[in-house]
């Protein structure tokens, strides 16, 4: 089974950064965490506002809490808004629960630790995300069916 370690973690931030300035888009942080929560690697496009690489952070950790990419994160917290308050009560707002956190894993499906962008749409946010996935030859789990 492969492992995330930091090198591969500052590729992945660094991939997704380049992502978006080749798209064109707002400037990024992107922050990956190994399987516990922990950041192996954080960074912030030199543009971009100081609050991106937490808000980054808290959407990867909200993937690897519950077990879920973004997208099912941000579907369960409009279903069920006082569960995720309650949630975010004991992270002390650590989760944020939208498009953006990435679960990563490998062939058999095994969480390997999780990625976080901030600083576009959620939408282009989870786009970076999963090219740089693709590109380093991962898998990324958004929370929606693969193709």
């Amino acid at each position: 089974m492969p492992t995330l370690d930091f090198e591969l973690a500052a590729q992945l931030a660094a991939e997704t950064l380049r992502q978006a300035r080749a798209l064109g888009l707002k400037p990024l942080a992107a922050a990956v965490l190994d399987p516990a929560g922990h950041p192996l690697a954080v960074l912030r496009d030199e543009q971009a506002s100081f609050l991106r690489p937490q808000i980054a952070t808290g959407k990867a950790r909200g993937c690897l809490g519950m077990g879920f990419g973004g997208r099912e994160l941000a579907r369960r917290a409009q279903a069920m808004p006082a569960f995720f308050d309650a949630i975010n009560s004991l992270t002390d707002g650590g989760v944020i629960p939208v498009a953006g956190g990435v679960l990563l894993r490998d062939a058999g499906g095994h969480v390997l630790g999780a990625i976080g962008v901030s600083g576009d749409t959620s939408d282009n946010d989870e786009r970076c995300a999963l090219l740089a996935v693709e590109a380093l030859g991962l898998i990324g789990d958004s929370g929606d069916p693969l193709p």
